[in-house]
């Protein structure tokens, strides 16, 4: 019997050792649905490194690593550690898409994009021939008949509250710093109905009371959106994802939202100057609007959380001190922050080559916490100043208190407020030590 090892690389501290934790918190979703996938005469193996041990001895006649932005870097390390193990490696996930030839250095076989069609194919390959092909690269045209996740290889790790499911994939926007954007070309793609509720009802069979939707914008199809959440309503789930705040533009599909049972989202809200987001080609989010927009999504009793981005050619120091005064009066109960990062393969990384505004192509640079490229209004070195001195101030102990259980918000939805205190204290044990926080 063929063994396939699925290994989800973790990243590095700066302190250079290995980041680990005694949950994964928010599960993804490749691994289960690559088990699925899988002929039943293969056995499929699964370490998410975060958690786990990675056995450089294992038995696995593939190795297949995902590739989840700045871990791709501790993926090269465990490609070529199996590698002089005379081991085939694959690589595939959004990162080793956006930089093929990178990752062909290191690996046998990178898939590119969507797995569905790929995935199979590469076994198929294996138990032909014992070869697979450098590229694998099937785009898809729907995303009709996906078999149920195999949760099962996530319950067998020490995980949160929440197993991810997923109602489409892609986005409608084309933002110039996005990866999804530069893989999906404005594409959204959706599920049929019938399969996302079959597979939050096999959530729920396991015992879960929340599961998280995984999209990149679930907004994307507003009538699609109402419609799924109208079958959800009846399973009494509660729910997270990420979309646009266009969300709060439509009172009907934010309503039909909450009443569902979606309690979070998450928004890229990215600057405070709309010379910022022109510039990233993201000018239909209108800066004006940012305050109005949180506070009627706060009131419909849904937890913010937000990210944004700083170092765009319309920001300035004072622009960044700005920013902590906008979380201060927002009270974002859930922020992150990044340096603007021109990843390799996108709009914006092609144009600030090409204006000669790249200060470093070595991409284990490329993390969101360090300047990689010359800004326009102040140092590359300012700017990494300048986003330490904001999240260290916005995550201070007294600032974190008042955007969680302080905020006035606590009181439409308190037990998500101390979910968002136990989520600003983990990311305040990463600050603390300079790694740019995440939940895994």
């Amino acid at each position: 019997m063929p063994k396939i090892l699925l290994i989800q690389p973790t990243q590095y501290g700066a302190d250079n050792q290995l980041c680990k934790q005694k949950k994964i918190h928010l599960p993804g979703l490749v691994f289960p649905l690559l088990a699925a996938m899988t002929p039943e005469n293969w056995e499929v193996e699964v370490k998410i490194e975060v958690v786990d041990d990675v056995d450089f001895d294992s038995d696995a006649d593939l190795i297949g690593i995902g590739t989840m932005g700045y871990a791709i870097y501790r993926g090269v390390e465990i490609a070529t550690e199996f590698r002089k193990r005379g081991k085939l490696v694959v690589m595939g996930g959004y990162m080793a898409s956006m930089v093929v030839e990178m990752a062909l250095k290191y690996v046998d076989s990178v898939v590119v994009g969507d797995a569905e069609k790929s995935y199979p194919q590469l076994l198929k390959d294996f138990e032909r021939n014992g070869r697979i092909e450098r590229i694998y690269h099937n785009p898809i045209v729907d995303l009709n008949g996906l078999p149920v996740p195999k949760y099962e290889f996530l319950l067998e790790k020490p995980i949160g509250n929440m197993l991810p499911v997923q109602a489409g994939r892609g986005c409608n926007q084309s933002c110039s710093f996005c990866c999804i954007a530069s893989l999906y070309n404005g594409k959204y793609f959706t599920r049929p109905i019938d399969e996302v509720i079959r597979d939050i009802q096999r959530v729920k069979d396991f015992g879960f009371k929340r599961f998280y939707l995984l999209d990149d914008n679930i907004v994307s199809n507003p009538k699609y959106l109402k419609t799924l959440c109208q079958e959800i309503e009846p399973l009494k789930m509660k729910w997270a994802s990420q979309c646009t705040l266009h969300l709060a533009k439509n009172p009907d599909l934010l309503e039909s939202v909450r009443r569902s049972g979606g309690n979070m989202m998450s928004f890229g809200i990215e600057s405070i100057t709309q010379e910022g987001l022109n510039k990233l080609e993201k000018s239909w989010l209108k800066v004006s609007e940012h305050k109005k927009l949180i506070e009627t999504i706060s009131k419909a009793g849904i937890l913010v959380s937000a990210e944004m981005m700083l170092g765009t050619d319309s920001d300035t120091e004072e622009s960044i001190r700005a920013t902590y005064d906008f979380i201060q009066q927002t009270k974002i109960p859930i922020p992150r922050f990044y340096i603007l990062t021109p990843v390799p393969g996108s709009t914006l990384y092609d144009r600030f080559k090409a204006e000669n505004r790249l200060i470093t192509e070595d991409l284990k640079r490329y993390d969101g916490s360090q300047c990689v490229f010359k800004p326009a209004n102040m140092t590359p070195q300012k700017l990494t100043e300048l986003y330490w001195w904001l999240y260290q101030k916005v995550f201070s102990l007294r600032n974190i208190l008042k955007r969680t259980i302080f905020n006035p918000a606590a009181l439409r939805s308190p037990l998500m407020h101390l979910f968002a205190l136990g989520v600003n204290l983990h990311y305040r044990k990463y600050i603390r030590k300079q790694v740019p926080p995440n939940i895994f």
